[in-house]
C-alpha cells in the first residue's frame, strides 16, 4: 500500500527527533536524516555530537569560509567543531561506544522488525559501502532511534514481523520515527505512540508489515508543520 496523504519531510523527521535528545548528552547521528536532527538542537542545549572517526563535539555543516577538508565526520562529509572539542582515534571513539558512554544513537534503516531487529546496511545485489560502525552503536549505544520513511519505493512496508535483509543487530531498536508515525517496540512488539496529521490509526496499520498496539497515550506527532511537506 502505498499513501496517498502527504507524507513528512527528512526534516520534519529530524525535526521529531531532536526532541528525543536531553542536556549533557553525547550523541552520534548516522549518515542521512539522522544527520539533520544536529539543526533543530537547541543551540542553549549542552549536547555533545560524538562522530566514530574520533570527534567529539561536532558543530554545525561549515560555510564556505569555514570549510576545512581535514575536519570530516565518519560519513566524510566537511563538519566543524564547538568549543570544548577533543580529537582522538577510531579506536577511543569504538571504545566510548562500546563502553556505553554514548546516550542516544540515531540511525537509518531498510528495514525494523517488532522484535527491535535492525538491517541498516545491505540489499542483496547491490554495491554497499559496508556496515561501518552501526553494529558497534546499536550494541554500546544506551538507546536507539531509527529514522526512516514507513514504506519503501515500491509500496511495501518497512516495519515487519521479521526481517528479511542482513542484520546489523537484534533486539536493539527502542523507537522508530518515520514520515507518518511514531513507533515504540517493547517485548510484545510494536507499539503506536504518535501518528502524524493527516493520518489515523488505521491508516498507519494497513502501511506496517505486523501487528500494531495502540498506545494508551496516543497523541499527534509534534512536528513544525512550517517545514514543507512532500507528497508520496
Amino acid at each position: 500500500m502505498s499513501s496517498s496523504r502527504p507524507l513528512l519531510s527528512r526534516e520534519q523527521i529530524a525535526y521529531r527527533i531532536a526532541q528525543e535528545v536531553e542536556p549533557s548528552f553525547v550523541v552520534n547521528l548516522g549518515i542521512g536524516i539522522p544527520t539533520l536532527v544536529a539543526n533543530y538542537i537547541p543551540d542553549s542545549m549542552n549536547v555533545m555530537l560524538q562522530s566514530e572517526n574520533g570527534l567529539l563535539g561536532m558543530g554545525p555543516f561549515p560555510t564556505k569560509e569555514q570549510l576545512d577538508p581535514d575536519l570530516i565526520n565518519a560519513g566524510k562529509q566537511t563538519v566543524t567543531a564547538v568549543p570544548g572539542a577533543s580529537y582522538f582515534s577510531s579506536a577511543d571513539s569504538f571504545a566510548m561506544i562500546r563502553g556505553g558512554h554514548v546516550h542516544l544513537t540515531v540511525l537509518g534503516a531498510m528495514q525494523v522488525d517488532e522484535k527491535g531487529c535492525l538491517a541498516n546496511w545491505m540489499i542483496p545485489g547491490k554495491m554497499v559501502k559496508g556496515m561501518g560502525g552501526a553494529m558497534d552503536l546499536v550494541a554500546g549505544a544506551r538507546r536507539v532511534i531509527v529514522a526512516m520513511q514507513h514504506m519503501d519505493k515500491s509500496g511495501q512496508s518497512k516495519l515487519l514481523k521479521n526481517c528479511d535483509l542482513p542484520l546489523t543487530g537484534i533486539h536493539c531498536v527502542n523507537r522508530i520515527v518515520t514520515d507518518c508515525a511514531v513507533v515504540d517496540i517493547d517485548p510484545e512488539g510494536f507499539v503506536l505512540k504518535e501518528v502524524a496529521p493527516g493520518f489515523t490509526p488505521e491508516e498507519i496499520q494497513q502501511m506496517t508489515g505486523a501487528h500494531l498496539r495502540l498506545s494508551p497515550e496516543l497523541k499527534a506527532m509534534s512536528v513544525d508543520l512550517n517545514v514543507p511537506l512532500k507528497g508520496n
